[in-house]
């Protein structure tokens, strides 16, 4: 009789563990953010547990702040140009590396995805002297394009998975049928990868609307953005107003990712 591995007393403590290290682990992620929920609704003027009485005092004040909305405005808008831009040169980056004879494809990949790796600090000092040169410093200009090479990778590797499920006996079906390439494109790749599409402009929006250190480098007086606002409020005047900006960054980030939750599933 073959014994089951997976049942008795010591495979039950083993799930045990794992589902408590997963919890603690989930807890320790998720805590720091779920008290600044209560925090923005405190009428107390210091960002300190207890609680004090329900207010929304501090988000009156930010929707009322021109310079609190500006920075908001200013987000979304970079964020927007940056992730259309992004899907349209991921995506395009994504098929290419798709094609098998491309020369350097491993390396062009690493090249492109890089960002996403290598560290904000190093990423903003790069792009500094760079965008210094050519003259995108203290721009709405260089902070579009920072944001979207920085939004891209996420776009690659988002359609590129959606692109390896892709069977190309279908590709080959409407080649045989008299589909030019843009056709088969239009027609057959673009619907079916739409969902990673979809998913991949979700993060790049997401990369650039929580970007902070890229844009300290590279944003002027005039371009102030809603986290660089965040992170000013944090080190020069310690505002409850912060908290609430906070809670409306959380919130939107949670809508995001339900989105992309909800596309996979879809897929």
């Amino acid at each position: 009789m073959i014994r089951n591995p997976n049942s008795g007393r010591v495979a039950w403590l083993g799930n045990l563990g794992l589902s408590l290290s997963g919890w603690l682990v989930l807890a320790f992620l998720l805590l720091p953010i779920l008290v600044v929920l209560p925090l923005s609704f405190s009428d107390s003027r210091y960002m300190s547990l207890p609680l004090g009485n329900f207010t929304l005092h501090w988000y009156a004040e930010f929707f009322g702040s021109s310079q609190w909305l500006g920075a908001l405005f200013n987000s979304f808008a970079i964020a927007l140009a940056s992730t259309v831009l992004a899907v349209v040169l991921g995506g395009l980056a994504a098929l290419g590396l798709r094609h098998p004879a491309m020369p350097g494809k491993r390396l062009i990949e690493v090249l492109l995805i890089a960002p996403m790796i290598v560290p904000a600090v190093i990423v903003g000092v790069g792009m500094y002297f760079v965008f210094s040169n050519a003259g995108l410093t203290r721009s709405y200009t260089g902070l579009i394009l920072a944001h979207t090479t920085l939004a891209v990778p996420f776009v690659i590797v988002n359609v590129g998975s959606a692109l390896g499920g892709l069977n190309q006996r279908l590709l080959w079906a409407a080649a045989s049928m008299g589909a030019t390439p843009w056709m088969t494109l239009r027609k057959v790749t673009l619907p079916l990868t739409s969902p990673g599409l979809i998913s991949g402009g979700l993060f790049a929006f997401a990369t650039s609307l929580d970007e902070v250190v890229v844009t300290l480098f590279l944003a002027g007086p005039d371009q102030r953005t809603l986290p660089r606002e965040m992170f000013t409020t944090a080190r020069e005047a310690l505002s409850p107003v912060l908290l609430s900006a906070a809670t409306i960054m959380v919130l939107f980030a949670t809508v995001l990712l339900l989105l992309s939750r909800s596309l996979s599933r879809r897929s």
